[in-house]
């Protein structure tokens, strides 16, 4: 991962990591999918008699954890520690802590 960083700008960086917070990406959403379709195939197969209770996508889940949705405030920090490590220069105005355009 730190070669492709070395690729990359701080900027566009941070941009890929807010975009990943919003729409994840990767092995945790490809599992959810499958999950999901599981469970509406079973669910559709079921037998009511033998299996009572309807099958959940968590029955079908790989990976029992996913992405937690970061705040703003997680965001701005995590893009600012991001902006730091990488050398990069915080271009906001001082008094209003918006960008200067």
């Amino acid at each position: 991962m730190a070669e492709a960083q070395a690729c990359i700008s701080s900027q566009e960086f941070t941009e890929w990591q807010a975009y990943y917070s919003l729409e994840p990406f990767g092995q945790e959403p490809d599992d959810l999918r499958a999950a999901t379709l599981a469970a509406l195939t079973a669910n559709a197969n079921r037998d009511g008699k033998k299996q009572p209770r309807p099958f959940t996508v968590n029955d079908f889940r790989l990976m029992k954890t996913s992405p937690k949705r970061k705040t703003a405030v997680e965001l701005l920090a995590a893009a600012e520690r991001a902006n730091a490590l990488l050398g990069g220069m915080d271009v906001r105005d001082e008094h209003t802590g918006d960008a200067g355009r």
